[in-house]
């Protein structure tokens, strides 16, 4: 059982116990997934195959209220299967727009670096402007609206990276890793208990108390000093001792994405305020996507990642 379950609004805490029974060693993605959720953002996962990341995409759609889509990335998918296309109706003598999968509240789109880049610049739009433009007319899409993408990292035959604009729009990017032996037998188990019953969702988080959730943890108290902290881990990218790994630092989008991540995490662990383990435990997710390193710290073997993590152990937090 999640112990955040235990302090979590009662609104949420159905939701957690549900996704912590069907998805054993996979508390980070949880925790992802409700925090891009109650911050209006969008989830990238990267991970090898069989790490259950369609499975918690799929059991979130079951326990919270609204529609929800898959769509599977190849390589010869085109704009209209994910946005729609105006079809002529003869009955009428006129053209009438049918939605795509993207109409729906949540929107699982799996291997997005499969889709060739016309479709993830139909994507942009949608997760940018939250709208669909098709046949020279817009079309606004559902609120609530989440988008959560996954990439295999194994495979690169036949993928297209995702620009840069692309990477930007996700509120966070997180990379999972293979579970250890022990949760793994614990995996083993869930799947055979599954055999016999298929386990179901209790009550559905409804729209209206997701809105709540929502408002209730972006009104979580960011006291000015860790404020000045989420600016100072991101100029760091710009300037200081590590901005010659970067060559293209993180925008301001970087510290309103964390700082939007960091009180749904303070919200989902039940208190009114953030505090600068929210910031650090986040900065990662938030942050490492959004910059491009130079070529020298590429032919050196560093990672975004760890110039992050050299940026927080240096950037004291008040």
């Amino acid at each position: 059982m999640d112990t955040r379950a235990e302090t979590t609004p009662e609104s949420l805490g159905a939701l957690l116990r549900h996704l912590s029974e069907g998805l054993v060693g996979n508390d980070l993605l949880i925790d992802r997934l409700i925090i891009a959720l109650l911050s209006g953002g969008h989830l990238l996962v990267e991970g090898p195959p069989g790490l259950a990341k369609t499975r918690a995409v799929k059991w979130l759609g079951d326990a919270v209220e609204g529609s929800f889509a898959r769509i599977q990335c190849t390589p010869d998918l085109m704009p209209a299967d994910l946005t729609g296309t105006p079809v002529y109706r003869p009955q009428t003598g006129a053209f009438e727009f049918v939605p795509g999968p993207v109409f729906h509240n949540l929107v699982l789109v799996d291997e997005i670096n499969r889709a060739p880049p016309k479709v993830q610049s139909a994507l942009l739009e949608a997760m940018a402007e939250r709208q669909v433009t098709a046949g020279g007319d817009t079309h606004a899409l559902p609120d609530p609206f989440l988008v959560v993408a996954t990439q295999n990292p194994i495979e690169h035959d036949g993928t297209f990276p995702l620009p840069e604009a692309q990477l930007d729009r996700f509120l966070l990017f997180v990379r999972l890793d293979l579970p250890s032996p022990e949760t793994e037998r614990r995996i083993l188990d869930l799947v055979e208990a599954e055999g016999q019953t298929v386990p179901t969702p209790g009550a559905q988080l409804s729209k209206s108390g997701l809105a709540q959730a929502r408002r209730a943890a972006m009104a979580v108290h960011l006291a000015p000093e860790l404020r000045d902290y989420i600016v100072r881990l991101v100029t760091a990218t710009r300037q200081g001792p590590h901005a010659g790994d970067v060559e293209h630092a993180v925008s301001p989008r970087g510290s309103l994405a964390l700082a939007a991540a960091s009180k749904a995490r303070a919200y989902l662990r039940g208190r009114d305020h953030a505090l600068p383990e929210d910031v650090a435990d986040l900065a990662p997710d938030a942050l490492a996507h959004r910059m491009v390193l130079s070529w020298r710290a590429v032919a050196e073997g560093r990672t975004s990642r760890a110039v992050v993590a050299d940026i927080l152990a240096a950037v004291e937090p008040l």
